[in-house]
């Protein structure tokens, strides 16, 4: 049984194409964490915005993170990002794990990767006890007219 296992990893884990990359992130919801403990979750939709949560390092608050169109591009085969205050748009090397998963590198510095997975439900990040804190709502301008 863990032979046959093992044989058909081939056929699932690998280096994604570009286009490969786009069908199996667009739209869906992913957590992630990263090799120096930042984690969060979000989604990448078709026009290259992200949106969702981070919590850097693993410490402190979670916030809501959103990238504008065009943040994610497909640059030949690759996958990259252009992000303000950059002098260059990082690229990434995108390994499908299995199914619902994948690793994304920054190209060159295989160090520096974020491990993703798919969720099909709501993505949540975990926290202990102690980091929770209520959710602060703020009146809608409508309510604060009346």
């Amino acid at each position: 049984m863990l032979c046959g296992l093992l044989a058909a990893v081939p056929a699932v884990a690998g280096e994604m194409s570009a286009e490969e990359a786009r069908r199996f992130v667009i739209g869906k919801m992913f957590t992630y964490t990263c090799f120096e403990g930042t984690r969060g979750h979000g989604r990448v939709h078709a026009d290259g915005s992200v949106a969702g949560s981070i919590q850097f390092q693993g410490k402190g608050q979670v916030r809501y993170a959103h990238l504008p169109a065009g943040t994610l591009k497909v640059k030949g085969e690759s996958v990259c990002a252009t992000l303000r205050g950059l002098p260059l748009d990082p690229c990434f090397n995108l390994t499908k794990v299995d199914n619902n998963s994948f690793r994304g590198a920054i190209s060159g510095l295989g160090f520096a990767y974020c491990e993703f997975t798919r969720h099909n439900g709501r993505a949540t990040v975990a926290q202990s006890a102690n980091e929770r804190a209520p959710l602060g709502l703020r009146p809608s301008i409508t309510a604060e007219a009346q």
